[in-house]
């Protein structure tokens, strides 16, 4: 049905609700009949109990009536009653927006001068830290931990500095304004176990040296040298990780790199730039970017 005939029926039964509690506020102080010499009397109960014997107190009808006029006053001068916006003309965008642009003008300038200050300044103030953490805390930690290191075997650790797309003051500003969506091929259909396990120990020698002879090195040029390198280092441009750190997302232990380079690995993180401020982000990369 159109929007308008909701609007309508809303303030319809708004109306009607007020009249009704106004008519029973009536009915129950002033509508009752009084019995009279020529009238029936009314049942009595329990040889003490009758009807009307005992009414509500006054207090209850003042309080009651109060509440109806309050109403009253209010959906005259707010919305509430159905698409009428009230005298006043208040709305909770308009105050938002109000709210918004009074912070702007007091805060704007400021802002605006954190968002082009030097990291290190940044880093040696500890209020401005302090305000980086609390925006860390708010958007990040749900997936990297409050203590940045990771979690659940699925989200990096944020202070290795073992960045998969760099960790330079420009990539981790990127990384947070326009996501990252990194894949990781699976080969299950190309290796045996044999070929697998092999693949698996060189992968793991590759953070303790760099052999040159080794029984997995062979499926390692065919398969995984592109995105790694022949030496394993991994390539920031393609966001596939440096093999000779020993630093895995998913774990580090046999079986679980196995199933990496079987099945393979998939993460994205979200873009924040439409989400945080120019100076927010600043913070954040200073204080992810910090010794």
């Amino acid at each position: 049905m159109p929007f308008d005939f909701w609007v309508g029926w809303v303030a319809v039964l708004t109306v009607l609700s007020l009249i009704g509690l106004a008519w029973v506020i009536y009915g129950a102080y002033f509508g009752g009949q009084k019995v009279g010499e020529d009238e029936q009397s009314p049942t009595v109960w329990d040889e003490n109990l009758r009807e009307g014997a005992h009414p509500a107190p006054m207090w209850w009808f003042w309080t009651m009536l109060a509440s109806l006029v309050f109403t009253l006053v209010y959906l005259i001068l707010y919305p509430g009653l159905g698409s009428f916006s009230g005298t006043f003309r208040w709305s909770q965008g308009g105050e938002l927006e109000e709210r918004l642009v009074a912070h702007e003008s007091a805060f704007g300038a400021r802002r605006s001068e954190i968002a082009r200050m030097d990291l290190e300044l940044i880093q040696a103030n500890d209020v401005l830290m302090r305000a980086a953490k609390r925006v860390f805390d708010r958007q990040c930690a749900a997936c990297h931990g409050l203590d940045a290191t990771g979690q659940a075997g699925m989200f990096p650790n944020l202070l290795d500095h073992a960045w998969q797309w760099g960790n330079s003051p420009g990539a981790i500003e990127k990384t947070i304004r326009d996501g990252r969506h990194g894949i990781m091929v699976g080969w299950n259909s190309v290796l045996n176990r044999s070929e697998a396990s092999q693949l698996v120990q060189y992968t793991l020698a590759l953070a303790d040296s760099t052999p040159s002879v080794h029984p997995g090195k062979a499926k390692y040029d065919e398969l995984c040298v592109a995105c790694h390198g022949a030496d394993g280092k991994g390539s920031i441009a393609l966001g596939a990780p440096d093999l000779t750190t020993g630093i895995y997302t998913y774990g580090g232990d046999v079986l679980t790199i196995k199933e990496t380079i079987l099945y393979g690995r998939e993460g994205v993180m979200p873009a924040f730039g439409g989400i945080l401020d120019d100076m927010q982000i600043r913070l954040l990369v200073a204080w992810l970017s910090r010794s």
